[in-house]
């Protein structure tokens, strides 16, 4: 049997004064309509009936009440929400589940709120101060110690060394001689001025140079071979101090005859 125009377009069953639903510009009883084209709720499993509002997320579909954050069950509908994992949660409950902790206050960092980052942890930008005189940091230049972050005028006034060849602050590392500190590239030869933080040294009056300077500028050299004596690498300098009895064996020995 064909179907009329007021017949469901699956059963053939007469439409006239009852309740039908259009698909695609076609009827359908209700009973057809909810068998053929229901989706199926996310949640509990049953069809979305017609007489039901489906709600619908990334192509899955949920009844009206089973709409709900899956970690503390509340309602969903016209409500902000997130989805991790396939699940969906509730702003406040995606927050405290996946967001970042602030380093100082513990407290959750919300979603769309600025925070800081630094050395891996994250803060508030309210709680990410300088730990002297408490005033936010920001993005501004920052030196960090054990006791927490500081300000680079507040680290200069509490604990900044100066470097003895530049003047300057020495904010990280540095290399101490004759108990003076010296930024690493500061700490130079006297003669050539090349860096020796990474090179062996010998020092005159308090002046560093590098072995090469030394060598060329103080170093004694030796009667024999007439190369330098360092000192190092196990060479020691002897010293021969001519008395006048052996002077006096000398010129004897010179003015005897020897055979050839």
């Amino acid at each position: 049997m064909m179907a009329t125009q007021f017949d469901c377009q699956y059963c053939t069953t007469s439409l006239l004064g009852k309740k039908y639903v259009l698909k695609d510009d076609n009827p359908y009883c209700v009973s057809c309509y909810d068998r053929i084209f229901s989706n199926y709720c996310e949640k509990c499993k049953d069809p979305i009936e017609s007489d039901s509002k489906d709600l619908c997320y990334k192509g899955r579909h949920w009844h009206e009440g089973c709409f709900k954050c899956s970690k503390c069950n509340y309602s969903l509908v016209e409500k902000p929400f997130a989805a991790k994992d396939e699940r969906l949660l509730c702003t406040e409950c995606y927050s405290n589940e996946c967001s970042s902790k602030c380093f100082h206050c513990k407290r959750t960092i919300m979603p769309g709120s600025r925070k800081m980052e630094f050395k891996g942890n994250y803060w508030h930008e309210t709680c990410f101060v300088c730990e002297h005189c408490r005033q936010p940091i920001g993005t501004k230049p920052l030196i960090s110690k054990e006791s927490g972050n500081y300000c680079v005028p507040c680290f200069e006034k509490e604990f900044a060394q100066y470097c003895n060849f530049c003047k300057k602050v020495i904010t990280s590392g540095g290399i101490t001689f004759r108990d003076q500190l010296w930024h690493r590239e500061c700490f130079l030869c006297s003669g050539c001025r090349k860096e020796l933080c990474e090179e062996e040294f010998m020092s005159r009056d308090d002046y560093p140079f590098c072995l090469d300077c030394y060598t060329h500028l103080y170093a004694k050299r030796c009667a024999a071979c007439t190369k330098p004596i360092t000192g190092l690498r196990g060479a020691k300098r002897l010293l021969w101090e001519w008395t006048s009895h052996d002077l006096h064996l000398l010129r004897a020995w010179l003015a005897t005859p020897h055979l050839p």
